[in-house]
């Protein structure tokens, strides 16, 4: 075993790779070249569609043990890791491994494949049951957990090397070029799968919505694309793409929003240029809300939003409050028409958006990003891939990712959850270590990071419930009782990557 600077306890080596324990955010320095793929010619006369996705995976040449992704941006309305599966199954493959850019519940169809031996390992992280399952010991498949930017970076690198990757095309054209602006599956942008794209040494483009060619406007050019395969529905639209997004109408949740909203602006850095991202929850948007009156009242013109975008950062943009948004998914339907009418607003792949090892990622830009947790602890490390019973039920996403790059990094939780304390002496799994946070917020108090006493101070004028991370967890422990630690065999089923590819944390298999 080895050990990281946080002293969590990791494997030498994991799947065939040696496990570099974690260090710290910044020192780690890339050695390694740009991956490359095959150069391939196309003369004219071409025919690039293929009848089917079994003839398209045996043009593509996929044998035993290779490696195949796809993107998640039809999230949990996905059917097409399904189908990519049981036509590799019915062409009796095994051992392939699957490297997408998420693996979501309704990927739990996998399972059969997973006792039979047709799938191996998961290069990417996991959501719902196939996690919770594996944290059990009832599948026995390693995981590698990645965040977006690191997920980009192994792809770069070639520490992931992708022999085949299907890209969900919502709007495609018979040479190959797609965007995800249109079609019934239409998800916006495909920022996760331009990285596939650029690096798989085959690209499979699957559409429901096969149009004349040209298809513009292109986010995935025909250049890269070796095959297209028409099918009759690439997901479930409703679960694609929400109709809308709302902010929360939750007491605790509008408290914490408050409280989050004041933090900003008592920070010092909502003011012109202000750059900013939250996520998709109903807390995050109510915060996403309050900022937007802020910035309103104060005339505050801002230089852009990013990550996942919903509406109210489109309204935002159209309210000009923001120059431009910087969109790698977009999460409901509003975001989706503007994506492709706004030239603010700009579709940019994760390489761009969070990946450590290239020029220079947009997270590195961020004024103030509002991240979630399962847990946090008195250190300021923060969880999200597990939950507090052990199992290994979330991708991490770009939560390290937006943490190391923002000026002000600030957790949003519950104090309770579950009738469980959020605030843990350790938490659980680390996820995103302590030095990359600066508050925690919650509806019984506000922590703040002791490397930032002129924001407590300020906040501490401005009468808001500033508490020391350890007072607040003792208040809250008060209510909930000390919770009974879980228990873990030795056996690690996952390894939590840093952004950089170092080994931040494992997860081991739940003691029956």
């Amino acid at each position: 075993m080895a050990r990281t600077s946080l002293g969590r306890w990791i494997p030498e080596s994991f799947h065939g790779r040696i496990c570099q324990p974690y260090q710290d955010p910044f020192s780690r320095q890339p050695d390694q070249q740009r991956a490359s793929r095959p150069l391939r010619r196309i003369n004219p006369g071409h025919n690039k569609v293929i009848a089917s996705l079994t003839e398209a995976i045996e043009a593509a040449g996929l044998q035993n043990g290779m490696c195949i992704a796809t993107h998640h941006h039809l999230r949990n309305g996905d059917a097409l890791l399904g189908m990519v599966v049981r036509a590799i199954h019915a062409l009796g493959l095994r051992d392939i491994v699957i490297a997408s850019s998420s693996i979501h519940p309704v990927h739990a169809e996998l399972l059969p494949y997973l006792h039979d031996g047709t799938i191996a390992a998961f290069e990417c992280g996991v959501n719902g049951l196939i996690g919770e399952l594996a944290s059990k010991g009832e599948i026995t498949c390693p995981i590698t957990v990645r965040t977006h930017g690191g997920r980009a970076r192994a792809l770069m690198s070639g520490e992931v090397q992708v022999d085949v990757a299907f890209i969900a095309a919502p709007c495609c054209d018979c040479y190959g070029n797609i965007n995800g602006f249109s079609g019934p599956s239409a998800c916006g942008s495909l920022g996760y799968a331009k990285v596939d794209a650029d690096y798989a040494q085959t690209v499979i483009a699957v559409t429901d919505n096969l149009q004349p060619y040209p298809v513009a406007p292109i986010s995935i050019a025909q250049t890269q694309v070796d095959y297209v395969v028409e099918v009759e529905r690439l997901g479930d639209p409703q679960k694609i793409v929400s109709t809308t997004t709302r902010t929360t109408t939750d007491p605790i949740g509008l408290m914490i929003a408050g409280y989050a909203a004041e933090v900003i602006e008592a920070s010092g850095l909502l003011k012109d240029g202000f750059s900013f991202q939250t996520g998709s929850g109903g807390t995050s948007l109510a915060v996403a809300e309050r900022v937007r009156d802020k910035m309103l009242a104060g005339k505050i013109k801002g230089s852009f939003g990013s990550g996942g975008i919903t509406g109210y950062f489109v309204d935002m943009l159209e309210h000009e409050l923001f120059r431009s948004l910087f969109d790698v998914q977009c999460f409901d339907l509003q975001a989706v028409q503007s994506i492709g009418r706004h030239p603010g607003h700009v579709e940019i792949d994760a390489d761009m958006y969070a990946n450590p090892f290239n020029r220079g990622a947009v997270v590195n830009q961020l004024d103030v990003v509002m991240l979630g947790a399962t847990e946090v602890d008195v250190d300021f490390n923060v969880n999200v891939n597990t939950e507090s019973n052990g199992y290994l039920l979330h991708n991490t996403g770009g939560h390290s990712d937006t943490a190391a790059g923002a000026k002000l990094s600030v957790i949003t939780v519950p104090s309770i959850r579950g009738r469980l304390p959020i605030v843990r002496d350790a938490v659980t799994t680390i996820t995103t270590p302590g030095e990359t946070i600066d508050v925690i917020v919650t509806e019984r108090g506000i922590a703040v990071n002791e490397r930032h006493d002129d924001l407590r101070r300020e906040l501490e004028k401005r009468h808001l419930p500033v508490k020391d991370i350890r007072q607040l967890q003792k208040e809250i422990i008060a209510l909930t009782g000390q919770p009974k630690p879980v228990e873990f065999e030795d056996d690690v089923i996952a390894v939590i990557e840093y952004r950089d590819g170092t080994i931040i944390d494992c997860v081991r298999r739940i003691k029956a």
